[in-house]
């Protein structure tokens, strides 16, 4: 079982509107990935998300909505790569950095237990190079150690708002400091060549 940032239903309430939209198809798009989401099929949700997106790749919500279709799918790293677009289009919007910081932690996480996505690699050989070996290589812990500072500086972010429930602010709080406590842990693993670069960066 993962251990993830937060309770996926927190993600689910943040932003669903798509009443904003002008252009019909993506709207109704949306509206029909909101539907998929509320169901658990994700992959429908996320089909009918990337099909707006190609319509019109500037819409936050359509773009925020995939991201959070691609964290219940645990494609954590299409995930970070959409939720950075949402931030760009609207940063002054609190949940995209707590939504951001859960897939970049997650991705994280997959990262260091040998479950990150490799889309070129089989299942037999999976296996194979899992059994061959159980030890990180350098640059995956390298990778998890950059992803968590990410999440990091995004929980850093969303702790910035004004406003926000104290409940959310308690719990990000918290997060933070188990992410930080994971970052130092991993730090220790790192040869010190890898943790200066690691710093500077």
């Amino acid at each position: 079982m993962k251990n993830a940032l937060l309770i996926v239903t927190v993600l689910f309430a943040a932003i669903m509107s798509t009443a904003c939209i002008n252009n019909f198809a993506v709207q109704e798009l949306n509206n029909k990935a909101a539907e998929y989401l509320a169901k658990g099929d994700y992959d429908s949700a996320i089909g009918r998300l990337e099909a707006s997106l190609d319509i019109d790749p500037t819409i936050f919500e359509t773009n925020y909505n995939l991201g959070v279709a691609y964290i219940n799918a645990e494609k954590y790293d299409e995930a970070v790569g959409v939720l950075e677009k949402a931030a760009s289009l609207k940063p002054e919007q609190a949940d995209i950095y707590y939504s951001l910081a859960v897939a970049q932690y997650n991705a994280a996480e997959d990262i260091l237990s040998g479950e990150a996505d490799d889309d070129d690699i089989d299942e037999d050989d999976a296996k194979a190079q899992s059994e061959e070996s159980k030890e990180l290589s350098a640059e995956d812990k390298q990778k998890a150690a950059g992803l968590y500072t990410d999440a990091i500086q995004s929980l850093e972010k969303y702790l910035t708002f004004k406003d926000l429930p104290q409940d959310s602010q308690a719990s990000a709080e918290n997060q933070l400091a188990t992410v930080k406590n994971k970052l130092e842990e991993l730090k220790k693993q790192l040869p010190a060549e890898t943790e200066k670069v690691s710093e500077e960066g």
